[in-house]
């Protein structure tokens, strides 16, 4: 439950700027939120679980927000979204349920790899290719791949949903926005689940400080996205990619023994 007498500016400022990094970059890059919150958090000595649940309790809201924004900006393809998020929301407590009763060692390192190789491949992409729309293919997999991997892994749904439908073709602009707009429903399903499972400690101070970061942060990535252009777009997802999957192997050799007070 969440200290209210004890919260203050001081304490909440490092999760408000955690938030509002991390959710303007999910804004305009399609990912990141998840990525960059959880390994933030991880680092100041969160353990996983707890720092997953933070970041899904506070992604409820500015997935939500985000989602909006990307709307009233046209940025969402509806036809996209219907195939995306009841996968999403299914893979999504599934991952939930691994990561809370599961070991997730040997899933880590497959799952960076592949991150990264599919980063290399976008910054190619964007750099030497032009862009071509076409059909999307395993749209609904890829939905459930994704809700699987952001329920137990802290974050996934945008690396993999987003990633994958810029690397068969997609319009930038579409992806991104359609990616986080689905994802609201996927984060609700997960936020649901981790309170099921550890209570409602889930909506915590860190909870609280993301949630704010994030909210501001969402509007301004929306409305980025529209005007930023589709190579940039791509390439900078594909750098994202590179980096959180060098920083999470990095983080599998030094794995972190302090612990965030309260947890």
């Amino acid at each position: 439950m969440i200290p209210w007498a004890e919260l203050s500016l001081t304490a909440l400022l490092p999760f408000i700027l955690i938030g509002f990094t991390a959710q303007l970059i999910d804004s305009a890059l399609g990912m990141a939120f998840g990525v960059v919150g959880t390994a933030l958090l991880l680092v100041l000595g969160l353990p996983p679980a707890s720092a997953s649940a933070a970041i899904h309790a506070a992604e409820s809201f500015t997935s939500g927000v985000s989602g909006v924004s990307h709307a009233l900006q046209r940025n969402v393809d509806w036809r996209l979204f219907r195939r995306l998020v009841v996968p999403g929301i299914i893979g999504g407590a599934i991952g939930v349920f691994v990561l809370t009763s599961l070991a997730n060692d040997v899933a880590r390192p497959v799952v960076l790899t592949y991150l990264g190789a599919v980063g290399i491949y976008l910054l190619w992409r964007g750099a030497r290719r032009p862009q071509t729309y076409r059909d999307l293919k395993f749209v609904g997999s890829l939905g459930f791949v994704g809700g699987i991997f952001d329920g137990s892994g802290g974050g996934g749904w945008g690396p993999i949903a987003t990633a994958n439908l810029l690397a068969q073709g997609g319009e930038p602009r579409r992806i991104i926005g359609t990616v986080n707009a689905s994802e609201f429903f996927v984060t609700v399903t997960i936020a649901a689940g981790f309170i099921g499972t550890m209570g409602w400690k889930t909506f915590s101070q860190v909870a609280i400080g993301l949630l704010i970061g994030g909210v501001l942060g969402a509007p301004i990535g929306a409305w980025l996205v529209r005007r930023l252009r589709a190579e940039l777009l791509v390439t900078g997802a594909g750098a994202l990619l590179l980096i959180a999957s060098a920083y999470g192997f990095f983080a599998l050799m030094f794995d972190p023994v302090p612990r965030f007070p309260g947890f």
